[in-house]
């Protein structure tokens, strides 16, 4: 009896965390299965739901988010189509990225950054990456991300409005 290669492979690539598959057959009696796995970009929080999404901001189905703890956490409504444009800007930034506890989606235009403190960095809704740009700098003068604060507001363009930390805020 013959084994219908491209059946076996259409049923691999079935599998939610299969992007591709290849099935050779080498005889008399072997078959070889070579898998790509979808790249994993985040974990992805909205509506109750925790989901892995792939470069794209795609869920990836069968992906279970816990077997994932170093992936980058975006939270809210749009947050899985907007993550491939935002998280290369922060993994560019090393140090910010290690504080980073969550990305959240705001009104699914423009990003807040959760540090693992409790502080806040918002980001405009147009050009991020000149925030961060910004944001550098600031950090690189002053090492603001050593600093206590509660806030940190990108929103106005070549502005940066800082909140000391204190009551209600955080210490970077």
């Amino acid at each position: 009896t013959g084994v219908d290669l491209d059946a076996v492979r259409e049923r691999v690539q079935q599998v939610g965390w299969v992007k591709s598959a290849r099935v050779v057959r080498l005889l008399p009696d072997t078959l070889i299965v070579e898998v790509v796995e979808h790249d994993r970009l985040a974990v992805w929080q909205s509506g109750g739901q925790v989901q892995v999404i792939d470069g794209q901001g795609r869920p990836i189905p069968g992906a279970d988010a816990g077997r994932y703890p170093g992936l980058p956490l975006v939270v809210g409504k749009g947050a899985d189509e907007a993550a491939p444009d935002l998280l290369p800007l922060l993994t560019q930034r090393a140090r910010l990225m290690g504080q980073v506890d969550a990305a959240i989606r705001v009104d699914e235009r423009r990003w807040d950054l959760r540090l693992k403190g409790g502080a806040l960095i918002q980001l405009p809704a147009l050009n991020p990456g000149e925030a961060l740009i910004r944001l550098d700098a600031l950090d690189q003068r002053e090492r603001l991300l050593d600093l206590g604060f509660s806030r940190v507001d990108l929103r106005t363009p070549g502005a940066v409005i800082v909140r000391p930390g204190g009551e209600g805020g955080a210490a970077a």
